[in-house]
């Protein structure tokens, strides 16, 4: 039998970053990785440029993980996004700054992101072992015993789960770890999709299939819940909508469905504008063009392929001129634009999610070292644990934060 100081489950951001950190104390430490390569996930991360973590302060990254955001405090202040941006640059891989903060390689290319930690892990002395899923994992004369289909058992002191969540099972995110975490004793808050594209109810969104949306603002409001999104860009799908402002809205769109069947959102297409600015505008144009038609005029406030659904919904006659355009339908267009209606009746499923909502409750995990406070010498980082933000690189952060921690306080317990 051959005993391992530290197993670390799982060859992703935190599984990959937990083993390189307990690797450098000189322990024997080996990376169970379910896929033929480590990282897959991260090679679809930020359209396969990989937004590595984003340059906002540490009481912004807190806030993005919302309730759950004190709880990731400590890893973030041992490892946040300067040290993460260093860890990389001393590799020779440099880092650029994108708008709202996030950081991409240099390279646009996700893979030599995976590159580097490869690189880490073959000099900390890492073993890796591919093809390996782990079905389960149990105690025998005070060790772990991890059992892995079709392979020899493998027994550690201590043990690092970072098998990610439920999305993207492409990349092996299957949801084993919760599976194995509950046989454990361990509560998994229920899962969820998030940053996930939602579905539309009105048939109408088939027509703008495709049509990218720039400089726009989402809220809805339904009861006491009132949510804004920041300015930014969406896009319609043949089922509804995506883009990073619906990904960013879509968790707490997604519980209120639980509760709730269709939620109205609404699209400020002019958000830089106020309804007196509109109104400003809408009269120089329609001044300026009297006998022109308002499906023309229109072609200077909306991109063509909006504006035969823009006019329908308005209430007007496509062909009617400008100066045949009553107060009230003026008054029509303007509130249009600055709040243009859809209804979110569901989401695409947890699979195709981005991230995984849900997932090890943190009250059985300690924040300052990411032990188990239900299985001594069990650690838990990443995708797994209960809590995700919005797009721009902070769930990456969270997931080299979290896994640099676990494989620190494992490697020193």
């Amino acid at each position: 039998m051959r005993l391992h100081d530290i197993a670390v489950v799982g060859g992703g951001a935190a599984g990959a970053m937990a083993a390189i950190r307990a690797g450098q104390s000189g322990k024997d430490i080996i990376l169970i990785e379910r896929n033929r390569d480590i990282g897959r996930k991260i090679l679809h991360t930020g359209k396969g440029r990989c937004n590595v973590t984003n340059i906002a302060d540490i009481d912004t990254f807190i806030e993005r993980f919302g309730k759950q955001g004190r709880f990731l405090r400590s890893a973030f202040f041992i490892f946040c996004n300067r040290d993460l941006i260093h860890f990389f640059e001393a590799k020779g891989l440099g880092m650029n700054i994108e708008r709202q903060g996030r950081v991409f390689p240099s390279t646009n290319k996700a893979s030599s992101v995976v590159r580097v930690l490869k690189e880490y892990l073959s000099d900390n002395k890492v073993e890796v072992l591919y093809n390996a899923r782990l079905s389960s994992l149990g105690r025998r004369d005070g060790f772990f015993q991890l059992n892995i289909k079709g392979c020899d058992k493998i027994y550690a002191k201590r043990v690092v789960m970072a098998l990610g969540g439920a999305s993207y099972r492409a990349t092996g995110s299957s949801g084993d770890g919760f599976r194995i975490a509950e046989s454990l004793g361990h509560t998994v808050v229920p899962l969820k999709p998030a940053l996930v594209p939602l579905k539309i109810k009105e048939p109408w969104v088939k027509q703008l299939q495709g049509l990218s949306l720039e400089n726009v603002r989402i809220s809805f409001k339904y009861g006491s819940k009132r949510v804004t999104s920041d300015i930014g860009e969406f896009i319609f799908t043949h089922f509804g909508i995506s883009g990073p402002l619906v990904l960013d809205l879509s968790g707490a769109i997604v519980s209120l469905m639980r509760d709730h069947k269709e939620i109205p959102l609404f699209v400020d297409l002019k958000p830089g504008l106020e309804p007196k600015q509109i109104e400003r505008r809408l009269l120089n144009e329609f001044g300026a063009k009297k006998t022109s038609k308002i499906k023309n005029v229109m072609k200077g406030l909306l991109p063509q392929k909006l504006i035969p659904i823009f006019i329908h919904i308005s209430g007007l006659t496509p062909e009617k001129e400008v100066n045949q355009v009553t107060r009230e339908e003026r008054d029509a267009i303007k509130n249009l634009l600055k709040a243009f209606p859809l209804t979110a009746t569901g989401s695409l499923p947890i699979e195709e999610a981005m991230v995984t909502g849900g997932g090890i409750s943190t009250k059985e995990i300690d924040p300052r070292t990411m032990e188990s406070k239900i299985v001594p010498g069990l650690y838990f980082a990443g995708e797994m644990i209960n809590g995700c933000a919005s797009s721009g690189g902070y769930n990456l952060q969270q997931a080299f934060s979290t896994g640099y921690l676990a494989g620190e306080k494992a490697a020193n317990a």
